[in-house]
């Protein structure tokens, strides 16, 4: 279906570091299909890995309320959240 063919294509996107391309990728499969919790995953893991930590843990929070099994997204909330604090501590 296109939502996930446009995960699909985010992921393409994100291997070439395209990060914005695929969070645009990421963003539209999830307008066609809110309840489908990978597109949130992946645009988290984007949003994390530029530093945007209050974004990523939004994405891997909503993650969790669709799929509360997604052991993935659990880990990845907790390093956000533990990157945001070391962040703060830092002062940057």
């Amino acid at each position: 279906d296109l939502a996930t063919a446009l995960n699909d294509r985010g992921q393409v996107r994100y291997l070439r570091v395209e990060f914005a391309a695929a969070v645009r990728d990421y963003t539209a499969a999830i307008e066609c299909q809110p309840g489908f919790e990978v597109p949130y995953y992946n645009r988290g893991l984007v949003r994390y890995r530029l530093g945007d930590f209050d974004e990523a843990m939004k994405d891997f929070r909503k993650v969790l309320e669709l799929n509360p099994q997604f052991e993935d997204a659990a880990l990845s909330l907790k390093q956000a959240i533990l990157d945001k604090e070391e962040k703060q501590k830092r002062g940057y």
